[in-house]
């Protein structure tokens, strides 16, 4: 059991994965632990076989046997007739071979399965005879490859699963990058009959950009002038309530002076002279004053109708800076659907390289497929063929054997006659026997008489010799 690459279970693992996985209805609840130990039953041991050929390649256990009206009654499918030995009807009671055609068509099966499960030494006497250690062997073996079976069709399960999400999510995504691309050629794309009106907007908006850079540039200029002006005014201003704080002031002088000065007349005048001097100038500094005024009032007017023209402008530049937003936005939208997009894309890519991934492996998976089934093709016309070959001999063997059975009736024929004539020629050789025994007595009496008399004659004729020679 060492030499074993997989575990050999216990009974009781044995029979409970078997009545739970492989076995169903009245032969799940009848199979038990003495089925197997501490003999195991032929008819268990080959009924769990049978199933688990029906478990793996849908071969029905009624198809294992030779007599077509079973199989007429429970059809199989195509996969399982191909493989049924067909009835052959130049032997005479087909029935009597049923069930060793059933065991012969279990065992071809399981000598081919059971490579599979890494047992290699199995033999026609582990279904006729099966014994205990061996049988459980072997019943790991299948064990263990039903639970790599189970776990790799789990797997298959989870990739399947996983390859039909992957291929849902590809379409939505390929769905939504359909709806980003509509959405960006209608943000992009203007329509015909608003063609002409965008270029008018256009051109009216690059004018508008210029004459508002001009009328800035403008309002600018103006701005420092009437900072200038209003620095003047203020100089003005200034000189001003200084003036007025002198005038006040040279007041109170010629008060206090009029209360000092002497009457002279001359020195009268010449004050009057100055002050009158000094009035001019102030008159003149009023006048120029006022000017000023005019002035700055003229630019306080045509300051407020720039600024009005300033505000309006404002106005057009807000609305120009809302669409210059709405503008903006629309590229960040734009810009944020193209990133989406090239994102979406290379998702896409992804899948799309996944999708060949999984193409290339259900292809390499559907290609050794091919060729095992193209191998199990072979094998099975093989196996046909030599099936065929084998029904061929046997139903040389068969007519040989009627032939034999034949010629040995013949033989048996002749031996019963041969057997009366050697009776017979017994009864007339022990007459013929008895006949010679008394001839032969006489005739050994005879002989025996005449070989005295011989005796006696050589003996005389010794003597007369003896008398002869004694004579000369």
């Amino acid at each position: 059991m060492s030499e074993n690459t997989f575990p050999v279970y216990t009974v009781d693992a044995i029979v409970n994965f078997y009545r739970n996985e492989v076995l169903t209805g009245q032969e799940a609840k009848h199979f038990t632990k003495s089925d197997l130990t501490p003999t195991p039953k032929p008819e268990a041991v080959q009924t769990l076989y049978m199933r688990v050929l029906h478990l793996l390649y849908r071969f029905r256990p009624e198809c294992h046997s030779m007599v077509s009206s079973v199989c007429r009654s429970n059809p199989c499918d195509s996969s399982q007739t191909d493989s049924m030995v067909p009835l052959m009807e130049n032997i005479q009671n087909p029935v009597y071979h049923e069930g060793t055609t059933a065991i012969t068509s279990v065992y071809i099966r399981m000598q081919q399965f059971l490579p599979m499960c890494l047992v290699y030494d199995f033999s026609l006497n582990d279904l006729l005879a099966p014994k205990k250690q061996k049988t459980l062997t072997v019943l790991s073996g299948i064990m263990n490859f039903l639970h790599f079976r189970k776990q790799r069709m789990d797997m298959i399960f989870e990739k399947q699963t996983r390859f039909r999400a992957d291929m849902d999510r590809l379409q939505t995504y390929s769905r939504g990058n359909l709806e980003a691309e509509k959405k960006i050629e209608m943000l992009t794309t203007i329509p015909p009959e608003q063609q002409a009106e965008a270029d008018e907007l256009a051109a009216a908006l690059s004018e508008l950009q210029a004459t508002n850079i001009h009328e800035y540039q403008e309002v600018e200029a103006k701005n420092e002038s009437i900072a200038e002006w209003k620095s003047k005014i203020a100089e003005k201003t200034q000189k001003l309530a200084q003036v007025k704080v002198d005038i006040c002031s040279l007041r109170e002088d010629v008060a206090k002076l009029r209360s000092q000065i002497v009457e002279s007349p001359e020195e009268l005048k010449a004050q009057m002279e100055k002050m009158r001097e000094n009035v001019k100038n102030i008159k003149n500094t009023i006048k120029e004053t006022d000017e000023s005024m005019v002035e700055m009032q003229n630019s306080v007017q045509s300051m407020t109708h720039t600024e009005a023209e300033i505000q309006h402008m404002y106005n057009l530049l807000q609305d120009l800076e809302s669409s210059m937003n709405n503008t903006k936005h629309r590229a960040e939208e734009h810009k944020e659907l193209t990133a989406q997009y090239e994102k979406k894309q290379k998702e896409l890519r992804n899948l799309c390289v996944e999708e060949g991934q999984l193409k290339r492996a259900l292809g390499m998976k559907l290609d050794k497929e091919s060729k095992q089934n193209i191998r199990r093709q072979k094998k099975r016309e093989m196996k046909e063929q030599h099936v065929q070959e084998v029904l061929g001999q046997c139903n040389q063997i068969h007519q040989k054997r009627e032939e034999m059975a034949d010629r040995i009736q013949e033989i048996s024929g002749e031996t019963q006659q041969l057997k009366a004539k050697m009776q017979s020629m017994r009864d007339v050789c022990s007459k013929e026997t008895g006949k010679a025994q008394a001839l032969y007595d006489t005739l050994t009496a005879s002989m025996d008489e005449l070989h005295r008399r011989i005796q006696t004659h050589i003996v005389d004729l010794k003597q007369d010799v003896a008398k002869m020679s004694a004579d000369f």
